[in-house]
């Protein structure tokens, strides 16, 4: 397993990068890089369910391991989920990984906010990542400077 981080500073308050991170007009935007068509699907409670879905339906089902709105949240990432709605979390391949985390943090820095990402991965999905949130944190940048 693989811990990659990205961070991005950004010329907005954390409550609008937040807001832009998890709001469901914009969760789409910044996530297309990883699937186009993302979205999540929350309950918004530590323990509870989260999924995330690629346009065609399926995705993870993952929970919220902490969250302090607007400086923190942390998911773990708990299996798949097919497009019937089926929960994978006990397979071989999903017990390989389940359990990793996803963190996103917004720190205030010098009258900006720090966005600083974590993710865990299996290596072979390291390429992906690194585009995904390269990519994806420049939109959450441009989204939050410049609307």
């Amino acid at each position: 397993m693989e811990t990659l981080s990205y961070e991005k500073i950004i010329d907005a308050p954390k409550e609008k990068i937040w807001d832009i991170l998890w709001g469901a007009e914009t969760y789409g935007e910044w996530t297309k890089f990883f699937a186009p068509g993302c979205i999540m699907k929350t309950d918004w409670k530590v323990g509870g369910k989260t999924y995330f879905f690629s346009a065609e339906g399926a995705g993870m089902v993952s929970t919220i391991d902490s969250i302090e709105k607007p400086d923190q949240i942390i998911f773990k990432h708990l299996g798949m989920v097919d497009k019937e709605g089926n929960e994978d979390i006990h397979s071989k391949e999903v017990m390989e990984w389940s359990g990793c985390f996803e963190k996103y943090i917004l720190i205030d820095f010098d009258g900006k906010t720090k966005l600083h990402t974590e993710v865990q991965v299996e290596k072979e999905w390291q390429e992906h990542m690194n585009t995904g949130f390269t990519k994806g944190l420049e939109v959450v940048k441009n989204l939050a400077e410049n609307n």
